[in-house]
């Protein structure tokens, strides 16, 4: 990265060399016969000179910024104002080393007069910002990851042309510049000043012409990658955001138009990243494929009475776990089943409506309405009795199904949605009654007539009972295959 910086630096010098060639070579010969005879030599070796010092310079003047930049360590304050006035330091470097070489330049050829000297301060005067405004183009490439880097969670702080000003800026220097040299030359010919009237202009109009076409090239070529480059950066970090790689961000030092956008970028980033954050949140409470269909579809959380089915699971003898085991060994467990029951839920497009202590509440049809909620929650119910056995936990599930009001209950600054009704009850005094019975499940026949075919031949329908708390019957039915003896409802 030195050696590109010092090229860089070196080159601008060589383009600012150029552009004040154009200006004295025409006007050779109209001057001072003498000036190429006497000057040659010490021309080319301030040339040299120039070029080296400023090709030095620039590497001394990185080395600082490349050193915690290399090393991959975050800058500190006062590395970052150091690497921010970079471009600064290149441009004064460039502009001394330009107005040292002019003015030993015209101090050797104080006696020629104002026809010798005029044409070497033109030279001076084209040529030092020809040399700052070449090297900032050239050097931008080198320098935008370390000043990405320094300004990396900043406002960019770096004045620079917008866009728009470096198009005006192109036209000038490929265009108004080669024209107003020619006009000028015709119109100090046509007066006899520094000129003689009777003196050709071709030669000098083709040397005008040529460097305006030698220099517009690249002038062009680095007006257009200050451009093209940064634009290039978003796109390509767009790509990767689209890819969810959510962590991507620009380099946005500049205070342009340009820069304006980099940061614009970074924040829409930022603010993706915090929806994500936010996203997984509401995920862990409903579940990751409900979180997902309830973000793509809009389901509305406000509240509304839906046909759904209803889940509920419960420990049997966990305080007597808690006393045999370390409490460690206990969490461990608890862990598990409560594992074992999200992936079941999320698997049938259920939501795991809430945990309480030892027990959790599924429902199947609500936020988002399902085809067969009764049908997907007695699958559910099946896949945990299978699953819970390799735990060393005993448990009881029930299961029910009916309209529900399901939204959200509590205060308008706080609140939790959930869902109410007599499904919820059954399903709950199910889970009670299961704790007794052969595989641990039992359901309501309001789940049995609301399921499918398939789901429903997976069922035996045992005996009649009144659960806790009601008044009327429930119809209980067990997985088919399993032995279930009535037990006596707690009363």
């Amino acid at each position: 990265m030195s050696i590109r910086y010092a090229i860089d630096l070196a080159g601008s010098y060589v383009v600012a060399v150029v552009s004040a060639t154009a200006i004295l070579i025409p006007l050779r010969g109209h001057t001072s016969v003498g000036f190429a005879e006497k000057n040659t030599p010490t021309v080319a070796v301030l040339i040299v000179l120039g070029t080296i010092s400023v090709a030095v310079g620039g590497v001394l003047s990185l080395a600082p910024s490349l050193r915690w930049f290399t090393a991959g360590r975050e800058p500190n304050q006062q590395q970052r104002e150091a690497a921010m006035k970079l471009v600064g330091r290149q441009s004064v470097l460039l502009f001394s080393a330009w107005g040292l070489a002019g003015a030993i330049l015209m101090l050797l050829n104080r006696n020629g007069g104002a026809a010798l000297l005029l044409p070497i301060l033109l030279g001076v005067l084209l040529g030092g910002p020809a040399a700052a405004g070449t090297g900032m183009l050239l050097a931008q490439r080198t320098l935008r990851p370390i000043m990405g880097a320094a300004t990396l969670g900043s406002e960019p702080r770096l004045l620079v042309p917008g866009v728009f000003a470096r198009l005006v800026l192109l036209w000038f220097l490929c265009s108004a510049v080669p024209i107003g040299v020619i006009a000028t030359l015709v119109v100090l010919r046509s007066h006899g000043w520094l000129i003689q009237k009777s003196a050709s202009l071709e030669v000098p109009v083709l040397v005008v012409s040529l460097a305006a076409l030698v220099l517009g090239l690249p002038t062009m070529i680095l007006t257009s990658r200050s451009i093209s480059d940064p634009l290039g950066e978003v796109v390509d970090a767009m790509a990767e955001v689209e890819h969810g790689r959510i962590g991507t961000y620009v380099g946005a030092y500049e205070r342009s138009q340009i820069g304006r956008l980099q940061t614009g970028f970074n924040r829409m980033v930022a603010g993706l990243a915090e929806r994500d954050r936010l996203r997984d949140l509401f995920g862990r409470h409903v579940g990751a494929d409900v979180a997902h269909r309830a973000i793509e579809e809009g389901a509305s959380l406000s509240g509304d009475v839906v046909e759904a089915a209803v889940l509920f699971i419960d420990l049997v003898g966990s305080t007597q776990l808690a006393e045999s085991r370390p409490p460690q060994e206990v969490a461990e467990v608890l862990n598990d089943f409560f594992r074992i029951v999200v992936d079941a839920v999320d698997e049938h497009h259920g939501l795991i409506n809430k945990f309480a202590g030892d027990a959790a509440l599924a429902v199947f049809g609500a936020p988002l309405r399902t085809s067969q909620p009764a049908s997907a929650a007695l699958a559910t119910a099946r896949a945990l009795a299978t699953q819970l056995r390799r735990l060393p936990v005993d448990f009881g599930i029930g299961v029910s199904a009916g309209r529900v009001f399901a939204g959200n209950i509590g205060a308008e600054n706080r609140y939790e949605y959930t869902v109410i009704g007599d499904a919820v009850n059954e399903a709950a005094r199910l889970a009670d009654l299961a704790k007794t019975a052969d595989r641990r499940i039992l359901c309501s026949a309001a789940a049995i007539d609301r399921a499918d075919d398939a789901e429903r031949a997976q069922w035996a329908e045992c005996y009649s009972t009144v659960l806790r708390g009601r008044s009327e019957a429930t119809q209980v039915s067990a997985p088919a295959g399993s032995t279930t003896t009535r037990p006596s409802a707690p009363q």
